[in-house]
Formats: C-alpha cells, structure tokens, sequence
C-alpha cells in the first residue's frame, strides 16, 4: 500500500540519520593519510520538507572533503556528500524516480509501500534493477544499463546498494589494470579524467630463496596496462553511474534475499535494521531495514558474497552449470610511501617462493605507482595444510628478504588491508543466472589467477549481465523478465575464452610448485590453453587443513616497528570500525566447537588466518582456553567463511557503513 506522510517522515530522517553516519566515518581517516582536518563548508545537513503526496524536494548541503592525497573527493551521493562540481548535466528520469538534478537541490518521486508485521513495518522502494555491490561489476552494469536508456529512449530506474561508508571504501585489489573492459564502456576515459595515469614501464618475475632473488621471465605481458587503485576507480565509476541517474545508497547493508511466486523467483533485497543492540534488542536509534524490490536483482557483492552464496545454493547454479566447488586465495596488501630515491612509476614486480614452502601456493607483489606510492602485496592460497601457518605473518617475513627489505627502507605504511580472491577459474564459475536475477562480477568468480587480474572481466560480466537485463525489461510481454540471454553471451564472450584458455594453470600447483611451475610454463608458453584435457581442483579449502599434531609450529620472528608490524598497528590503519553495540555478524553454528574441535585437533586455527585479530583463544577464569570474538576489528575479507576447518563460522553483513575505510586500495 502506499505509505503516508508519517513512513516518508520516518524514511527521510533515517536517510538523514545515515548521512551523518557516513560523514563520521569519512572523519576517521587515519591521520597519517590526511596533511590536515577535514574543512566543512556549509552547515549541518538540511531538514527535508515534503512537497506533497507524491514529491520529496531535498535540499543536500555541500561537504566538500579536501586534502586527501591525490585530489580525493568523497561523494556520497543521496546518503551523503554531494560535490556540486561533478553534476554536469541534468541525467534522464528514472520510473518510478522522477528526479531533476540542480546544483543545490534534487526533486524526487518515488512510490513508496510497506511491507511486514504491525510491530515492526519495513518500507519498500520499487526499481527496475537492484544492483548489489558498487564495485566494478555493479557500477559497470548501472553504467551499462543507463547508456541503453539513452541509446534507446528507454526509462529504467537503477539502484545500487553499497554496504561501505561510502564508495570505495571495501575495495582492495593489487591492482595492474587491463583496460579492455572500460575502453568497451567509457571510450573516452582519458578525456573524462579517469584515475588511470601510470602505465606499467618494467615487469619483473623473481623467485625467492631465503637469501637470493633469482630473476625468470616473466609470464605476465603488462604491456599497456596501468598501476592503479581500485576504489579509486570505483569512485570514479561511482559518479559517472550518478551523472547517467543511478541511485547509490553507501551505508546500506543488504542483508536478505526477497522472493516472490511462493520463493521460486527473487524479487529484490532487504538491508540490515539499524539500532539494534547486542542481545537483538532495540535501542532508541532503532530503524527497521528497507525493502528495495525489483524486477531483476543483480548480485555484485564481491568474493564470496552472503546474498550470492544463498542464491547458488537455492537455484542450485552449481550443479547446473557442472561446476566444481570455488577454491580462495587470502590477499593482504599495504599501501608504502617511500623515499622518492627509490621510487619508480609503473615498476612491477611479482614474487614466488620464499617464505612459503613448496606444498602452499602463493607470492608477491610490488606496483609503483605516482606520488611516491608503491602498493605491496602478498598472496596465500587458503588449501594450505599445516595449521599453523599464518598469512600476515608471513607477509612480515616476505617484507624482511634482503632483496625486498631496501624498498621499502625509508618509507611508511599509510593503509593496511586484506580480503579473499576467488582462483578457482572457469572451473569453478556456477550458472551466472537465476529466476529474478544474476551473479556478477567476483561473486561469481572471474578472476584470471595467471595473469592477476579480475577488474576488467568483472566489468565486462556487468556490462553483459545489463545488455541481458535491458533486453528483457524492454520486451513487451506477460512473461516475468529472465536472464538466461546474460549466461549465453557470457560463455561466448572473451572473459569466458580468456579463462578457458588459463583453466590448467592453478590447479596444477595442487601437485607441487615445481609440477605446477613445469604445466604453467606448457600452457603459457606453448599450448596457450589448447591441451585436450582440464584439470580439476582436489578438496575444498577448509577440508585441506591438516591437524596440528603432524606439523610443527612455525617460529615468526618479533616485528621491528619499520619493516614489520604487529597485526593491531596493521589494523589501524585500515580505518575499520564497527558499533561495538549491535548483533554479532560472525555467527557460529555450534558454539562447541571452538573448544571440541579446532582448539585441540587444529590449534585453533582461526587465531592465525584472520589478518585483523577477530578470532582470540583467552583463558576464562578457570584458565581454559575460549573463543572470543572481537567482530569490531573484521575487515570483510570473508577468510574465516571459507577455511574453517568444520565450515562452523558464517559470516553475515553487519550494520551499513561499518569495516574498513580504504581510500587509496
């Protein structure tokens, strides 16, 4: 039904209440990364005043965030800051949001409903296309679907729903940028200042020993890509999507699946409730999730995506599409300012070997990039064995090698991160299609794991996922719209040739570096992908980790403060936060078997492959040995869904707006 003055009034203080939510986060930005305190020019947000029953006239203060480096600007759009500068033209309308934008106010219709018990009513917004995610599949897709608008004269109304602060703020990638997916897109993305400005100049391969570096060719033809940050760029995509007339709501986390036809066909998501407190309760604050329904819903939610994993396992895309389980990876990186002696734009350099051991698959990187900038990385594939591997402290160790340590002599850490990749390949892809939607982007796997790279086939699986979405809104039909044309087109696009042709060269490493090593330079350099035959994946990730009592301990040495870093110096620096007051997102599904299991058969395990200290075994009074859960400190990086040993953690989205704050990832 249609909501009343009394559910505007409540939607439009909690938009309120959100925005100011946003701008705190935004303020928290280490300062070590700010040269000096955010200017507010301005005043405090706005009241809302309602025009009439079916138009919302908001007028959005100016707060313009100035003196990140490298010009940054954050805009939050509707949630929260808007650059007056950056609305160059007044985009189509969007049914049912009739929208005309101004450089100081944005009139609004939108049909409103509610939905849910007496108690608690949780209001609705309808859209065409709900996009969950805005990373470069998301973004990507809302881009695409707006240029078909116009191509074709065409109204859609397109949300994208973000569960960071603002845009941006969950990216982290290496990142050497391909861009043959953006050159599809934007064309004329130099002219449109694109935050795309070194191309990669050397490419470097080392393998490592304890003490030597030994140079190998290199596999990874960096020719005519760029070093760059991704959550600058999605930013970046950010504000094209909002000049074209995409809606993008930060802060918001989408927490359910809707459905509809008796739960065959998803209809939309909802967000998280705000307010709540640790035992479910409602505090003041409280305010109950919204309903953003669609016709067809798009899920970009990144690695191993909750909302994304629910589908697959409902439609059963797996077995559908004959694919195998998805095997990760754990990628940690940290963003060095270093001395401008040893700095050199576009320099790469990948690394293998040391400090891993043969049996565990993984390696480095180093990317140049401008302002003095250099991004270093170090990946672990999570089917390791031994239990008492940690990756962050092997990153440590990686960073202490005589043939790293000098580049990084001088400099400082200004961020800090981590999160899961998928590497499981074409292999591994489940049916990008289901009744009401897609899966796009990382969640569904398309990441090339020889070459490193993921963004420009994640983009290209939104573009194509839009062209599909577009085509069958458009059809004049009684028939609910499918995406069964974004699947086709898929497998005959070049993302699916491109990982077709890499499909043997990961799995191979399952028989040892140097068999993998031995088969990756077959298919490089030789077969390139035309052998007869496609390997397969051995055990899913968590089912690899072996107890503890057939492995030793492994000794990491004592970090120095200027190389190294203990975990809690790393973690601030990621500007993560979370209320400490509302419901745990790190759930068990049986408290037990922390103590029962993991403790004494793996040695609590969970204590060493989160790289932000969530998971602590501390002594209760009794000096037994308990799990405690520090949810505040989680960086989204998913890495405890997949590798705990009995799968007993899921991981939840909390309350929008909370973990990290990247900038510069």
């Amino acid at each position: 039904m249609s909501a009343g003055k009394t559910s505007r009034k409540k939607i439009m203080a909690r938009v309120n209440a959100v925005r100011r939510k946003n701008l705190q986060s935004l303020l928290q930005f280490s300062s070590e990364y700010l040269k000096r305190d955010l200017p507010v020019r301005g005043g405090n947000v706005k009241n809302f005043s309602l025009c009439n029953q079916s138009c919302l006239t908001t007028r959005l203060s100016s707060l313009e965030v100035e003196n990140f480096k490298q010009g940054f600007v954050s805009r939050l759009g509707l949630l929260g800051c808007s650059r007056e500068s950056q609305v160059k033209r007044a985009p189509p309308c969007s049914r049912p949001y009739s929208c005309h934008w101004t450089s100081r106010a944005i009139t609004l219709t939108r049909n409103f409903s509610t939905s849910g018990s007496t108690e608690e009513t949780r209001e609705s917004m309808e859209y065409d296309v709900v996009i969950v995610g805005a990373g470069p599949s998301g973004l990507a897709a809302a881009i695409r679907l707006k240029q078909l608008c116009e191509e074709k004269n065409m109204d859609l109304s397109v949300c994208v729903v973000e569960k960071g602060a603002e845009v941006g703020a969950h990216i982290l990638s290496g990142n050497v940028f391909e861009t043959r997916a953006l050159d599809e897109l934007i064309p004329n993305w130099k002219e449109q200042s694109a935050p795309i400005r070194v191309p990669v100049t050397e490419d470097k391969f080392w393998f490592l020993s304890e003490k030597r570096a030994i140079p190998l060719p290199s596999p990874f033809n960096n020719h005519g890509n760029y070093v760059i940050s991704l959550s600058e760029l999605v930013r970046w995509l950010g504000n094209k999507a909002e000049e074209l007339g995409v809606e993008i709501y930060p802060g918001f986390a989408a927490s359910e699946l809707l459905y509809e036809d008796k739960g065959s066909r998803v209809a939309g998501i909802a967000t998280n409730d705000m307010g709540r407190a640790k035992d479910g309760s409602k505090k003041e604050t409280f305010q109950r999730g919204m309903e953003l329904r669609g016709r067809l819903t798009l899920l970009g939610e990144g690695c191993r995506g909750s909302l994304s994993e629910i589908a697959m396992k409902k439609f059963h895309l797996r077995e559908l599409a004959g694919s195998q389980h998805q095997t990760y990876a754990l990628g940690i990186k940290e963003m060095w300012e270093v001395d401008p002696s040893k700095h050199r734009p576009g320099f790469c350099l990948h690394t293998v070997g040391w400090p891993l051991n043969t049996k565990t698959y993984g390696g480095s990187f180093m990317y140049h990039m401008d302002n003095h900038q250099v991004a270093v990385g170090f990946v672990v594939a999570l089917d390791y064995k031994n239990p008492y591997l940690s990756p962050y402290e092997e990153y440590q160790r990686f960073k202490q090698h005589p043939s790293i340590r000098p580049f990084l002599e001088g400099g400082k850490v200004i961020q800090y991160g981590a999160r899961t990749l998928n590497e499981g390949g074409i292999q591994s892809i489940p049916k990008t299609a289901f009744p009401g939607g897609a899966l796009i982007g990382c969640t569904a796997g398309f990441l090339n794991v020889p070459k490193i790279k993921g963004s420009h086939t994640a983009m290209k699986s939104g573009m194509l996922a839009a062209e599909a979405a577009f085509d069958a809104l458009s059809k004049e039909t009684s028939q609910q719209p499918t995406m069964e044309q974004y699947w086709s087109s898929l497998k005959s696009s070049w993302v699916w040739k491109e990982l077709h042709q890499a499909r043997n060269i990961r799995p191979a490493f399952e028989h040892g570096f140097l068999t993998g090593m031995t088969i990756a330079g077959l298919e490089h350099y030789i077969t390139r992908g035309r052998l007869p035959w496609t390997l397969k994946h051995g055990k899913p990730d968590n089912e690899c980790t072996e107890p503890a009592d057939i492995h030793t301990p492994i000794p990491y040495g004592k970090p120095d403060g200027v190389i190294s870093f203990d975990l809690l110096t790393s973690l601030y620096r990621s500007n993560t936060n979370h209320n400490h007051d509302q419901p745990a997102h790190l759930r068990l599904r049986d408290s037990s078997v922390p103590e029962k299991v993991n403790l004494p058969k793996f040695a609590g395990p969970e204590s060493r492959y989160c790289p932000a200290r969530v998971y602590e075994y501390i002594p209760d009074e009794n000096d037994a040995l308990k799990l405690h859960i520090n949810a505040q400190n989680c960086l989204h990086c998913k890495a405890c869904d997949i590798k705990d040993p009995l799968q007993n953690i899921q991981w939840t989205v909390p309350e929008g707006g909370g973990g990290p704050g990247y900038s510069v990832m």
